[in-house]
């Protein structure tokens, strides 16, 4: 899935129930097809206050179909009884000394623990845009976004669930790291695109937040972007060690633009093309 802008549906009831999932993140197929209502048929009894068209539930055959029209053209991924934006699949599974980990797109069921990782690597000082970040998604209650004002794709470092850290029968892992990548519908700016990465402290030196980072740029290329640009403290050495190492270049440095703790820090702004 590209860049914003660019699904199309075949017919307006498709493109209503794209929109509820979307601003929802995750729902249900019975509250999707409660939420989109359509006018009712002629002949229909008149709604109670006489001056407002009838609207009725689409029928569960129709519905279904508009469904399975959806999750066929890949905008839409059905999971148990739940909707969800599709995007594209692919999983990478890594063993680094004694840890084995998978680098994915994320889930709106990744949420929670991508907040977290967030949050955790916000305390040290290191990731000033992540916390913005975490602070977006939580109000709007949706992780993945893709609509005409603004596109933003997640993929996560998930470690194995088990000891052993070669099982993935049991469930799923623990979020270790994440990366984003946000772009606004904005033609000025619809070529470029805002990139967070972060590892909690105890899974780093793994290879997580490089392989984490390349599956950003991959992605950002093959939607279009022209360019992805970072804003670090200045104090983060490793995260612009790690840029500087996939070929990012300095911008510019705004000086005493954090504070961090009791210290005001420079802000270090970084770019690279995909």
């Amino acid at each position: 899935m590209g860049a914003p802008g660019d699904i199309e549906f075949d017919d307006d009831v498709q493109r209503r129930i794209y929109r509820h999932v979307e601003r929802s993140g995750t729902t249900t197929i019975d509250d999707v097809r409660d939420e989109i209502r359509v006018p009712a048929p002629a002949g229909s009894k008149p709604a109670r206050s006489g001056t407002t068209e009838p609207r009725v539930r689409l029928p569960p055959e129709e519905f279904r179909d508009h469904v399975d029209a959806m999750v066929e053209a890949g905008h839409l991924v059905e999971r148990d009884g739940t909707l969800h934006l599709a995007f594209d699949e692919g999983t990478e599974e890594y063993t680094e000394g004694d840890l084995t980990y998978r680098i994915r797109p994320a889930r709106e069921s990744d949420r929670g623990g991508i907040e977290a990782a967030i949050r955790e690597v916000a305390e040290e000082g290191t990731s000033v845009a992540g916390e913005r970040v975490a602070a977006e998604i939580d109000e709007q209650g949706a992780l993945l976004r893709h609509n005409d004002r603004e596109s933003r794709m997640f993929f996560v470092g998930e470690v194995a669930p088990d000891e052993d850290g070669d099982e993935w029968s049991t469930g799923e892992g623990e979020i270790a790291g994440w990366v984003h990548v946000d772009a606004p519908e904005l033609d000025k700016l619809r070529h470029t695109g805002e990139l967070t990465v972060g590892v909690r402290e105890r899974f780093r030196e793994h290879g997580i937040g490089s392989r984490l980072l390349e599956r950003a740029i991959d992605w950002a290329d093959e939607a279009n972007y022209r360019k992805v640009y970072q804003s670090v403290p200045a104090t983060n050495e490793t995260a612009i060690d790690l840029l500087r190492d996939h070929g990012w270049e300095n911008e510019a440095v705004r000086e005493d633009h954090y504070l961090v703790g009791e210290e005001f820090v420079d802000e270090v702004m970084m770019a690279r093309e995909p």
